[in-house]
C-alpha cells in the first residue's frame, strides 16, 4: 500500500495469493461483487469496490478480506496509511487508535456466556466518549461453511436477543468509525457505502472462535506482520492481539 498503487493492483495480488494457496476469494462474485477484496479509502465505510484511482499519500484504507479454505470462511480487515504513519494527519490517527482500540476492548469481552447484544455497548461508549461515532447500518456476523450468518454483531449499544456465546461458535467484530457522522450514501453500484458528510471512516475486523477459556482470532497476525502504531501505541492492549485464552496468550 503505497503512493500511485491502485486497488485494482491490490486486487489482483490479493486474488493471485489466495488462488495459490488453495483458496477462493470469497467476495469475488458474491451477490455479484465484481472483485476479489474490498478496498475503502477516506470517506469509503465498507465494501469498496476496487478501481483504477492511485492511491495517494496520507489516504487511509481498510482491505477487508475473506478467503474460503477447505469449507469454511475466514474474514477479517485491517487498516493502512499510505506513505506510512508519517504521512497522516492527527486526526486520522486518532480515528484509527480508536477504532482499534473499542474494536480491542469488544474483543477482550468475548468469552462463554456472555451476552452477543453487550458488544455493541463496549464499542459505543468508547467512541463516543473520544469524539467519533459508530456506524448503525451495517454488522458482524456468524461466519464459518457460510460466509455471513446469525448472530449480528451490532456495534452500537442495543437490547437485541442476540444469543448468548458458546464455545464452538465463530463470528466477526467489525466497528466502523466515522470521524464526523455516521450515517451513510450508498453510490449506484449498491455496494459502496459512503460517509454522508465525507469525514473519513475506520475499520478492523477478526474471525473470532470461542473457546472454553476466552476467545481466539483464527484470522490473527503471524510472527512476520509488522506491528502497526495502533497496535504499540495502545493503552488497551499491548502488542499484537491473538485472543484471550490460554493457547492464545502463549503465542503472543
Amino acid at each position: 500500500v503505497t503512493p500511485g498503487i491502485t486497488t485494482d493492483e491490490i486486487d489482483r495480488i490479493v486474488h493471485a495469493a489466495s488462488i495459490e494457496r488453495g483458496a477462493y476469494p470469497s467476495p469475488l462474485n458474491y451477490h455479484n461483487f465484481p472483485k476479489s477484496c474490498c478496498t475503502s479509502v477516506n470517506e469509503v465505510i465498507c465494501h469498496g469496490i476496487p478501481d483504477d484511482r492511485p492511491l495517494q499519500e496520507g489516504d487511509i484504507v481498510n482491505i477487508d478480506i475473506t478467503c474460503y479454505l477447505n469449507g469454511y470462511h475466514g474474514d477479517c480487515s485491517e487498516m493502512f496509511i499510505v506513505g506510512g504513519e508519517d504521512a497522516a494527519d492527527h486526526r486520522a490517527k486518532r480515528l484509527i487508535q480508536t477504532t482499534y482500540d473499542c474494536w480491542v476492548k469488544s474483543l477482550n469481552f468475548v468469552k462463554p456466556g456472555n451476552d452477543y447484544k453487550d458488544i455493541g455497548a463496549i464499542i459505543e461508549d468508547h467512541v463516543t466518549a473520544n469524539g467519533f461515532t459508530t456506524v448503525k447500518s451495517f454488522c458482524g456476523h456468524g461466519v464459518g461453511s457460510v460466509f455471513h450468518t446469525n448472530p449480528n454483531i451490532l456495534h452500537y449499544r442495543n437490547s437485541e436477543p442476540a444469543g448468548k456465546m458458546q464455545p464452538g461458535h465463530t463470528f466477526t467484530i467489525e466497528p466502523m468509525i466515522c470521524e464526523g457522522a455516521a450515517s451513510y450514501l450508498m453510490w449506484p453500484d449498491d455496494w459502496t457505502a459512503t460517509t454522508k458528510d465525507g469525514g473519513r471512516s475506520a475499520q478492523f475486523e477478526h474471525t473470532l472462535l470461542i473457546t472454553k477459556d476466552g476467545v481466539e482470532a483464527l484470522t490473527g497476525k503471524i510472527e512476520t506482520s509488522p506491528v502497526q502504531f495502533w497496535e504499540r501505541e495502545s493503552k488497551v492492549h499491548d502488542g499484537v492481539w491473538l485472543g484471550t485464552s490460554g493457547a492464545a496468550k502463549e503465542r503472543e
